[in-house]
């Protein structure tokens, strides 16, 4: 095996982030095949899948749910992989069932311990493992040793975690805990600076994600109010030029209806001005989303494409009016129709 297949987990993870740091963050419901395609044209780093429930993947690996969750996007090689569960055997070997599959296109496996959804946390999963720190280490290592081997030509796969500043408010478990995920064997740590009952709600604490970063010996990458792309460049700075210090920048509810922010935030990286896409860009972006999502989820892409057809025209003249009358179409052909009615309505 020569030296560069001979990296540590945490090497490979400091390589990616060094060729591009403005990663997709998983968003459940949000990042399938199409859109991630689409941001990683657009720009972005590694991406993520949908957060994928191993116990899922256990009962029904080659059905047509898992299998599509698993597919990759057109240019989408390597791409992170998350799951969610309690039982670490269960995670284990379905990290391992996913290395198979995916083969070389596999990035690595990643560990959500932050989704604050309720219908997750009362299993005990997401970031309710924050709250049963020993059963979440034995996650981490158990994950790792099972997929020692099962990477490029013998390499081994890492696996890394992505948590909250904490559970309850006031309670900031965060640098703890990353250093009992550090020590079970994680490669990278991603950190939203928000607790668990707070949801999305308040202001992500960037000074959680600055303490775990300088706490840690292993990649750390930033998550939470990045909408803009002075936002995930402050994430990346140094803290003495006032940034938050952070390795790398997950960029989620900010890429919505938005995967130009990942271009932008490359042309301000490098010492230009950020780009605003015109109305007949985002409309053309648009109709290839609602295209693929016909392809991949058939007579279900109407319902997942609603949401990111309103996201594209967030901010576009009369963006109210179309949001009114997409609830009301019925079929992907009436979806098209109104976007190109409504593209006539931005030209007249």
């Amino acid at each position: 095996m020569n030296s560069a297949l001979a990296l540590s987990g945490a090497d490979r993870i400091r390589r990616l982030l060094h060729d591009n740091p403005l990663w997709l963050g998983p968003m459940a419901g949000v990042n399938d095949a199409c859109f991630r395609s689409i941001c990683k044209r657009m720009g972005a780093g590694i991406t993520y899948t949908e957060m994928i429930s191993a116990a899922g993947l256990h009962y029904n690996f080659e059905g047509e749910a898992a299998q599509r969750l698993l597919t990759r996007g057109e240019g989408e090689s390597p791409v992170a992989v998350q799951l969610f569960g309690s039982d670490a055997e269960m995670i284990a070997t379905q990290a391992q069932a996913v290395a198979r599959f995916l083969k070389d296109d596999l990035a690595f496996i990643d560990i959500n311990m932050g989704c604050p959804v309720s219908k997750v946390i009362k299993k005990g999963e997401g970031s309710a493992l924050m709250t049963t720190p020993e059963i979440a280490a034995r996650i981490v290592s158990r994950t790792a040793w099972g997929l020692r081997g099962l990477g490029v030509e013998g390499s081994d796969i890492p696996v890394t975690v992505k948590i909250r500043k904490g559970y309850e408010q006031g309670d900031d478990t965060s640098v703890e805990f990353a250093l009992l995920m550090q020590d079970a064997g994680a490669s990278a740590l991603a950190i939203h600076g928000r607790y668990q009952d707070q949801f999305y709600g308040g202001l992500s604490d960037s000074g959680a994600i600055s303490r775990v970063a300088e706490a840690l010996d292993i990649p750390v990458i930033g998550s939470g109010d990045v909408f803009t792309p002075a936002d995930a460049l402050r994430m990346i700075a140094p803290p003495s030029e006032g940034g938050v210090g952070a390795d790398g920048v997950m960029i989620a509810r900010g890429a919505q209806g938005n995967p130009w922010i990942f271009s932008s935030a490359h042309l301000l990286r490098a010492g230009g001005a950020p780009t605003t896409p015109s109305y007949q860009e985002v409309f053309a972006v648009m109709h290839e989303h609602a295209l693929c999502m016909a392809r991949t989820f058939g007579s279900g892409a109407l319902v997942r494409m609603r949401k990111h057809a309103t996201w594209y025209c967030h901010g576009l003249p009369g963006a109210s009016m179309f949001r009114r009358r997409i609830n009301a179409i019925t079929t992907m052909e009436d979806l098209e129709d109104l976007i190109s009615e409504y593209e006539e309505y931005l030209t007249s």
